[in-house]
């Protein structure tokens, strides 16, 4: 069997009952450690916290182990119990869902514990979740690739009044452009976008495209740390978020469409005064 797990948004203990039952009855457990990041990080010592609670060890399972080596997880799971752990929900990622489908390729039987995830959590702003379009990703730009397929997306769903959730980019052990060139990979430290570069590419494709999708005075919401104890929501324009400390990762941001007045009134309580007020 092998079981892909969510692990919810916070900390260890944000895995279900289910989940956890689970873990335990598997002979090798491994965690993704690059599609996102539990409050206290995936490190040596975010690990052993895990394997402390679980009562079992884990084998990190990083981008090359999963897109390149999955047969390594899929081959045990044959035989005996594999838990693949997963930080959020499950399908939060492309590459799950292609986990999922090569084990049954194989004829490994697959089952699916789910948790909460980013997909869900934004709720708590109080903007409805069936007032969200597509969901858009936005990478970081570089001096030579400044992708902006997002930028359609996000006027189609404000053509419509929709909200988009915007996810903003993680690069963990990216191999190095020079290392890469000179056939030996040298990895790069890991990156995560905060809120305040995820407008300053938007705002700088819109200048570039000029189609008026959104602007400085665009209401949006950033998130930090979502699930998390500390975790920080702000509401206001592009212009006032690019002002706000939101803190270590993740990040992510919503740009707004049209509100009811429930939607305005709950979303009201985390305008950028009234945040600044709650802090002081």
């Amino acid at each position: 069997m092998l079981y892909v797990i969510g692990l919810g948004l916070g900390d260890e203990k944000d895995i279900t009952l289910r989940g956890l039952e689970a873990v335990k009855t598997c002979d090798r457990v491994f965690i993704e450690a690059y599609t996102s990041l539990l409050s206290f990080g995936i490190s040596s010592t975010g690990v052993s916290t895990l394997e402390e609670l679980y009562g079992k060890p884990l084998t990190l399972a990083d981008r090359e182990m999963v897109e390149e080596r999955a047969d390594e997880i899929l081959s045990q799971s044959k035989d005996s119990n594999v838990a693949f752990l997963v930080v959020g929900d499950p399908f939060g990622a492309t590459t799950h869902t292609d986990l999922v489908v090569r084990a049954k390729k194989l004829g490994v039987e697959v089952k699916v514990i789910h948790n909460a995830s980013v997909m869900n959590a934004i709720g708590v702003c109080g903007l409805q979740l069936y007032h969200y379009g597509e969901t858009v990703s936005v990478p970081f730009f570089t001096d030579t690739w400044r992708p902006d397929s997002f930028y359609e997306k996000i006027q189609r769903n404000r053509s419509l009044g929709l909200h988009t959730l915007c996810l903003l980019d993680i690069r963990v052990k990216e191999p190095s452009l020079e290392s890469l060139c000179r056939g030996k990979k040298i990895y790069e430290p890991p990156r995560y976008m905060t809120i305040r570069t995820a407008i300053e590419q938007l705002l700088d494709v819109e200048q570039m495209r000029g189609e008026s999708a959104y602007n400085e005075e665009t209401t949006c919401v950033g998130f930090a740390r979502l699930g998390s104890e500390d975790q920080k929501v702000v509401a206001g324009s592009m212009r006032e978020l690019l002002a706000v400390d939101f803190g270590t990762p993740l990040h992510c941001l919503v740009i707004v469409g049209e509100t009811h007045p429930v939607e305005e009134e709950m979303l009201n309580f985390y305008s950028l005064k009234k945040s600044e007020i709650a802090e002081s």
